[in-house]
């Protein structure tokens, strides 16, 4: 089974200093038929303004990943963290007992653009902590790139999930395959350009919903980048 979701149709929130669109039911935006996608709860890509942010606010039980596109993130947190994430840098937060942080947009003339990504945990209560990595470009240039998992195999961040993200960049005669286990679920987020994932055109800001599917095949990139995640059923 295949679902193709269009970008216009996620939800939407204007703030002035965010603009931010959600792909899964979050704060104001509801839609019961996007409550999250297997243990997937929240993509948000958000646009922060200059000198603008999220004050101190808590989490608790999440794998909280962002992956940052232009601008720069800076994060502090309550065990201890003050960093600044550039684009090509994948940074994981669990939150576990509960931890609390802050995000800004400290440049005075350039907006930070961000997907701020959430995952449900196999293991509750787990101690608080973060982890920050640099993924280089040509690591993800015409292939699938492991950025996030269980065991932080291949230079990924290890989430307490059972999942795996990889990104990858696209462009020209450039292909890339993965195996998927029918048992489980998988979702497509396109993120700029143009692909074609198992024979769907995705554009930036579409998701391609993928259920009993064992195979993912990815083709015809135009200056295209692309989230895979590979998710639990439930």
């Amino acid at each position: 089974m295949q679902f193709l979701r269009k970008s216009p149709e996620r939800g939407y929130a204007d703030h002035g200093w965010l603009k931010s669109f959600h792909s899964f039911s979050f704060a104001g935006y509801h839609d019961p038929r996007f409550m999250g996608w297997g243990n997937l709860r929240v993509i948000n890509e958000d646009r922060v303004a200059a000198g603008k942010g999220f004050g101190k606010h808590g989490h608790r039980n999440m794998e909280i990943i962002s992956y940052v596109l232009s601008g720069e993130l800076a994060h502090e947190d309550s065990i201890g963290n003050i960093k600044g994430i550039p684009p090509g840098d994948v940074q994981r937060m669990s939150a576990g007992t509960g931890v609390v942080h802050s995000e800004f947009n400290h440049a005075k003339d350039q907006t930070t653009h961000f997907l701020q990504i959430w995952i449900e945990p196999n293991e509750l209560e787990v101690q608080p902590s973060y982890e920050q990595k640099t993924i280089p470009l040509e690591s993800k240039q015409g292939k699938l790139c492991l950025v996030a998992s269980p065991s932080g195999l291949d230079h990924s961040v290890k989430i307490h999930a059972d999942a795996k993200l990889y990104a990858g960049l696209f462009d020209g005669t450039q292909t890339a395959e993965l195996t998927l286990d029918p048992k489980r679920k998988a979702y497509v987020h396109m993120i700029r350009g143009s692909l074609t994932v198992n024979g769907q055109v995705l554009s930036g800001g579409d998701a391609l919903f993928l259920e009993n599917e064992s195979n993912l095949s990815i083709s015809e990139g135009k200056d295209a980048e692309v989230l895979v995640f590979d998710l639990s059923a439930s």
